[in-house]
């Protein structure tokens, strides 16, 4: 049986698609640093506009610093992504619990 309501579920997914490119996005600039922009976009395949707002959205956490030659992360990012692996952990066990309380059908079995 399908869902219903996929709608209920694209917050979700839109979500997630959002937080992988800022992660992403992060991890390759600290591969590639100092980089600006338009590498980023090149590397990523990611329209500039959605490079910037990630961007600005990665400075204002504090994890990369914008200097005239590019982007750079920030001594935060080891902490960060220590405690991103402690959370992805949490909602791991969120979700094996919500799976767990699913009731079986014919269609899942």
């Amino acid at each position: 049986m399908q869902a219903e309501d996929p709608k209920m579920f694209s917050r979700t997914m839109e979500e997630m698609d959002l937080m992988e490119r800022h992660l992403e996005m992060l991890k390759v600039t600290k591969e590639y640093q100092p980089v600006g922009i338009i590498r980023l976009s090149e590397i990523l395949n990611v329209p500039k506009h959605k490079v910037r707002y990630s961007l600005r959205l990665l400075e204002q956490e504090g994890l990369i610093v914008a200097t005239s030659e590019g982007a750079m992360v920030t001594d935060k990012y080891d902490q960060f992504m220590k405690e991103l692996s402690e959370h992805l952990d949490n909602l791991e066990d969120r979700i094996s619990k919500i799976r767990a309380g699913i009731p079986q059908t014919n269609d899942n079995l």
